[in-house]
């Protein structure tokens, strides 16, 4: 009897970004429960492979800081309050990835002992290498900056192989392939392309900092079952921005 080989991932450890966006299922606004659950079990589904993963969740289906700022709002006072959206995320996700077996910690940059740790990196590595998910809130605590720079700056603090960023569509294109039939879907493209041509993968604030540190981002489907499972064994379509 052939005994089969065990599936091997192509990294050990990950860091997953998806936006405030992708919780909210057909909901205009807010969380919608089936979808958090969903996207854990693909979280559980890369961690059963010993894969050690981080996540940052954005907070754009609760507050938006530069929406705020637009609408008159003083743009630090908005930024906060996007922060604190994130930790509403991340505390709806860990009790989604606990339900099903998976122990994980939110740590937020900003201090509130009473719902998630603070941020301290010799304990978050520790977190990992002990096979716990790390949920990242609050962005970098700072405002003026995103969370895809926040996703960008934990990964290279906690020595992440790539950044997987989890969106609509299946990869970069070189238009928005919702609108356009014709778009060119790209399998790789430099950071240099992605900032020259405004593709859009995240900001470039974010893009400069992964460049920096030769650090690749994956842009996958997050919406296609088994999808982030399938790339880290090697199948799946995506696109890789890398130097």
């Amino acid at each position: 009897m052939t005994i089969p080989t065990p599936t091997r991932a192509k990294f050990t450890r990950v860091m997953l970004k998806i936006s405030g966006e992708a919780l909210m299922g057909d909901l205009g606004y807010g969380l919608h429960p089936p979808t958090v659950e969903r996207i854990a079990r693909e979280v559980k589904s890369v961690h059963d492979l010993e894969v050690e993963i981080c996540m940052v969740i954005g907070g754009g289906n609760i507050f938006r800081g530069l929406q705020g700022s637009a609408q008159g709002m003083e743009r630090t006072t908005a930024d906060y309050m996007g922060m604190l959206a994130t930790v509403m995320n991340a505390l709806a996700m860990q009790s989604a990835l606990e339900k099903i077996g998976v122990f994980c910690r939110v740590i937020s940059a900003i201090r509130m002992d009473e719902v998630a740790e603070p941020y301290i990196r010799r304990r978050a590595v520790r977190h990992l290498e002990k096979k716990r998910v790390c949920i990242f809130a609050a962005g970098t605590g700072n405002p003026y900056f995103t969370t895809d720079t926040a996703a960008t700056l934990r990964a290279n603090e906690m020595a992440c192989e790539a950044i997987f960023k989890g969106t609509k569509v299946d990869g970069v294109y070189d238009k928005d392939p919702i609108k356009h039939a014709d778009a060119k879907r790209y399998d790789r493209v430099t950071y240099d392309e992605v900032l020259a041509q405004h593709l859009g993968v995240m900001d470039a604030s974010a893009i400069a900092l992964a460049r920096d540190n030769n650090l690749p981002i994956i842009v996958f489907s997050l919406d296609e079952p088994g999808g982030f499972k399938g790339i880290l064994a090697g199948e799946g379509t995506y696109t890789t921005v890398h130097g």
